[in-house]
């Protein structure tokens, strides 16, 4: 698949270098000095700066970043290798040199149990959960010739959410499930509010609602507590989540470093040899501890395969703030789940007639960039890989 995607890298190439020029075209027709310029107000970003952003990247280097070094160790450890490869990487399910964990068997049994877990959780999630068995607004197993992906859609009119995924009967479909169900109870609250305008959600606080609603759920995934499996692979699949979202953060620095680059230095931001440089540099100083000899193309050409990069410029980062937010929601689960679950409600009913950072903070978060805020949560996921990781010793 690299080799393929290599073999297209001239023309990729000429196309960047035309994008280039157009974005900057757009920018100065509307009157702005820059293409971030134009390009931040029309994501209406109106409550964080650029320089909020490169704070918050900041704030990745100096404490996320060590803690994803830290994991990639346990890698070496887990399969038994001296070098952890780009590979390795692709999908951390391997990570255990295990099989795939089976979870259940027909989409009837995920719905169900899921069902079950959302009733432990709240009554009013569990209710909106079987508003949706009851009206048939899943579709969730694989079957050939169906789309890809899963998503979570609205149908207005009658103010009930759609769930589509591609559901195989493994343990990593459950939080899929659970992601999804947190944007379908977004659209269950917010469909209370008067106006059509005011259900207008913005990324950076839907994906609270969605990320959050796996990190509350999770504790719930062992058959003795209603859910799919054992203690121990409950415990597994628990800890490849979170260390999913921790790794997360750095590769998402990588990908908003670079933008901030490419359109602060247009001539060289339009010269793809000068980006491969740059995100090859910016994947060593975010993702070190990752051995790519004998790859180096892969790797410096990486920006080729971020599709974001080509398609929504600077639309990345909504994804490390939203996991920032969901993970301080889970922190107050801890101590007091009943008033976590009425605040995290209480914000997604506000829908967008707050800012942003008051979204935020009606769910007991903040909207941060510094990293004391970042510290204290990845200090809250350490601890809890910690405690997955003795019960699998």
């Amino acid at each position: 698949m690299s080799q393929s995607q290599l073999d297209d890298r001239d023309e990729i190439n000429q196309l960047w270098e035309k994008f280039m020029d157009i974005r900057v075209g757009l920018a100065s027709n509307a009157g702005y000095p820059n293409y971030r310029s134009f390009r931040w107000l029309q994501l209406l970003r109106l409550d964080y700066t650029p320089e909020d952003s490169k704070k918050f990247i900041e704030a990745i280097k100096q404490v996320a970043v060590p803690a994803a070094t830290r994991i990639y160790e346990r890698y070496k450890t887990r399969l038994n290798i001296d070098n952890v490869r780009p590979w390795d990487l692709l999908n951390n399910r391997t990570t255990f040199s295990l099989p795939a964990i089976k979870a259940f068997e027909k989409e009837e049994e995920f719905i169900s149990r899921v069902g079950d877990i959302f009733k432990k959780l709240d009554p009013f999630l569990g209710g909106y959960f079987q508003t949706m068995r009851e009206n048939q607004l899943f579709d969730l197993m694989n079957r050939k010739g169906k789309g890809p992906g899963a998503f979570c859609t609205s149908f207005a009119t009658i103010g009930l959410p759609f769930v589509f995924m591609n559901a195989t009967g493994k343990s990593a479909d459950v939080p899929v499930l659970f992601h999804e169900s947190g944007h379908a109870f977004h659209d269950f609250e917010v469909s209370n509010l008067p106006y059509h305008h005011q259900w207008r959600i913005d990324m950076e606080f839907a994906e609270v609602a969605s990320t959050a609603m796996e990190l509350l759920a999770e504790p719930y995934l062992a058959k003795d507590k209603g859910g799919f499996m054992s203690t121990e692979n409950t415990a597994r699949t628990r800890l490849l989540n979170l260390e999913e979202k921790l790794l997360f953060w750095p590769y998402m620095a990588v990908v908003v470093a670079f933008q901030h680059w490419v359109y602060e230095n247009h001539e060289e931001g339009k010269n793809p040899s000068a980006c491969d440089a740059k995100w090859s540099a910016l994947v060593d100083e975010f993702m070190p501890g990752i051995d790519w000899e004998g790859y180096e193309d892969v790797k410096m050409t990486g920006w080729h395969r971020k599709l974001h990069i080509h398609q929504v410029p600077f639309y990345y980062i909504e994804y490390g703030l939203a996991s920032l937010g969901a993970f301080q929601i889970m922190q107050n689960a801890l101590q007091d789940q009943t008033k976590a679950i009425e605040d995290y409600r209480h914000a997604l009913a506000l829908g967008g007639t707050v800012s942003l950072p008051d979204l935020y903070r009606a769910s007991g978060a903040n909207l941060s960039f510094d990293a004391q805020t970042l510290g204290e949560v990845v200090d809250l996921i350490e601890e809890n890989l910690a405690d997955l990781e003795s019960k699998l010793a």
